[in-house]
């Protein structure tokens, strides 16, 4: 949406991308409180690191759109 998407909304991309990344590293906070809680700790450990990489993904994500966002602002500036 950010690279061929009508360039007068290209400030909604931006938006979605932040509200993806918040959803996300927020069922990461849930992940990460609740975990502990389970015995299996092979488990806990799998889901952590699941968890933390899907995190890192949405946040490299996120700044992808904002660059891309940001390089379409100043297009039409």
């Amino acid at each position: 949406m950010a690279e061929i998407g009508n360039p007068n909304s290209v400030s909604d991309a931006g938006v979605g991308a932040l509200c993806a990344r918040s959803a996300v590293l927020g069922a990461h906070l849930n992940v990460k409180i609740n975990a502990p809680g389970l015995k299996d700790q092979k488990f806990v450990d799998e889901v952590l690191g699941k968890a933390e990489e899907i995190a890192q993904k949405a946040q490299k994500a996120e700044q992808e759109v904002l660059d891309i966002v940001d390089e379409k602002i100043h297009q039409t500036a």
